[in-house]
């Protein structure tokens, strides 16, 4: 029961601290509470394989199932992770003297909130309740876009919610089709039904652009680099490093497990045609960023394009392809290394900001003496931003690419290339700052909030180190359709 756990532990720490502000010693509890319960979990799938939990006994249609598995135990996990790593970064930042103010109250429950719905969108095997755990998420995390009370801030929460909306209801009309054709929407069963036909095929493309919206694909990507540049670094860090990564995870487990026979060959070139736009398109914005988070935050919108190359490398006839499992596993492994990656980036931006009182480039200068931490930290998590070895990026793009050789579909891999060598160049002008001469450093950062941005960055450095085995977690209940590929 460790996973329905997970959903209820840091929703009821949520809603305590609606109630009343919770201490330092109790926030400190919960995180440790949700970090026992996941790697309980993670341990359930080692041991137990993927298997479905009957929430209340009830079995589909008529209950919920959670589904557990090596990418939702991958997730969870790395969700664990970069929101104990959040949580500890915003412990000065919104101190127990402060939670009097709107700003200091709102960070708690909110975070919590976002926490209990990631953790509920990953264990979902229901497609309405996934609609509902994306509801949350947003709801969530558009507070958090606001919480600064900013002009900017406001108009950035404002586009968000506009997309989201649009998104939502993309698609909860797509479910609704579908169970109007079906009479349930569960996704094993479904799995189990027949999907062809004009109102599947509706339904599935509401659905996916629904997801899209959510996800920040090119040209949905419009609210994502203000929301992300005016939150607070933790609050950026959650919704850069986490938050996209529950709608791709929704997209997966419907075109992989519910209708990997519905898409047709041109369908899925359009889709990695817009995830390399997204490549492109973010990468070249981020080079022309005079703000750092603005520049991390166009980067965000560069590195989720590679997660959608996942649908034309994935492409199959119908018969056992090699590199249809290597482009799942690519993808997958890349939103685990870049949520990582990511959140470390901002934390560190976060701090540079606490230092220098503003966020222009600029404000890296020298960083190399004043923090050192800090700079090591931002470097490491552009190795794997860039995908350079040993980075958890690296094995990701590696599979990637022998996906694009195997399949013969060479555009992916120039495109795969291309995107790091334009992520080498925008992360190339604030980290060669670090070593100038002279700084602007005005406030002293202490090394223990150093270490916070360091750990998570080294992280993504470890998963490339010793992937066999997070590769090998991946696999368990990994879809057929990622071996036989996409129709």
């Amino acid at each position: 029961m460790a996973p329905v756990f997970c959903i209820i532990v840091p929703l009821a720490a949520a809603f305590a601290s609606v109630v009343r502000p919770l201490p330092r010693p109790l926030v400190g509890l919960a995180i440790l509470v949700v970090l026992g319960l996941t790697g309980m979990t993670v341990a359930e799938v080692w041991q137990q394989g993927a298997h479905r939990i009957p929430v209340g006994g009830w079995q589909a249609p008529l209950g919920i199932a959670l589904v557990v598995d090596g990418l939702s135990g991958a997730l969870l996990a790395t969700t664990a992770l970069v929101m104990t790593a959040v949580l500890l970064a915003a412990l000065p930042e919104f101190a127990d003297r402060d939670r009097e103010t709107r700003k200091g109250w709102a960070f708690w429950p909110l975070a919590f909130l976002v926490w209990a719905a990631l953790n509920a969108a990953f264990l979902s095997g229901d497609l309405f309740n996934i609609y509902v755990s994306l509801e949350f998420l947003t709801l969530a995390t558009l507070a958090l876009v606001s919480l600064e009370e900013t002009a900017e801030a406001l108009e950035a929460a404002m586009r968000y919610a506009l997309f989201a909306l649009f998104g939502s209801l993309a698609y909860l009309l797509g479910v609704v089709l579908l169970y109007a054709a079906h009479g349930t929407l569960d996704i094993a069963l479904l799995s189990q039904a027949d999907l062809q036909g004009t109102n599947s095929i509706v339904a599935a493309a509401l659905i996916t652009t629904g997801l899209a919206a959510k996800t920040a694909l090119f040209p949905f990507h419009a609210w994502l680099p203000p929301a992300h540049a005016g939150a607070p670094a933790p609050a950026s860090a959650m919704l850069s490093g986490l938050v996209p990564k529950a709608p791709f995870f929704v997209l997966i487990r419907f075109w992989f497990d519910v209708a990997p026979d519905l898409p047709g060959e041109a369908a899925l070139q359009f889709i990695g045609t817009l995830g390399a736009a997204a490549i492109v398109y973010g990468s070249v914005l981020a080079m022309r960023q005079t703000q750092l988070k603005r520049l991390v935050a166009y980067s965000t919108v560069a590195q989720l394009g590679y997660l959608f190359l996942i649908f034309p490398l994935a492409g199959g006839d119908g018969l056992s392809q090699v590199w249809s499992a290597g482009a799942w596993t690519g993808a997958t492994f890349h939103a685990v290394s870049h949520a990582l990656a990511k959140a470390a980036m901002f934390l560190a931006a976060g701090l540079v900001v606490h230092a220098a009182g503003h966020d222009r480039v600029s404000a890296m200068n020298g960083l190399t003496q004043s923090m050192p931490m800090t700079a090591f930290a931002f470097g490491l998590a552009s190795v794997t931003i860039m995908g350079l070895p040993p980075s958890g990026g690296f094995v990701a793009k590696y599979l990637l690419l022998t996906a694009a050789f195997s399949s013969g579909q060479f555009i992916w891999a120039a495109v795969i290339v291309a995107g790091g060598v334009l992520a080498a160049g925008y992360v190339f002008r604030p980290l060669s700052r670090t070593f100038f001469h002279g700084h602007v450093q005005t406030v002293a950062v202490p090394r223990r909030q150093q270490a916070v941005p360091l750990t998570l960055a080294a992280l993504a450095l470890l998963l490339g180190i010793v992937s066999s085995a997070p590769y090998a977690f991946l696999q368990t209940g990994r879809p057929i359709a990622a071996e036989e590929g996409l129709e």
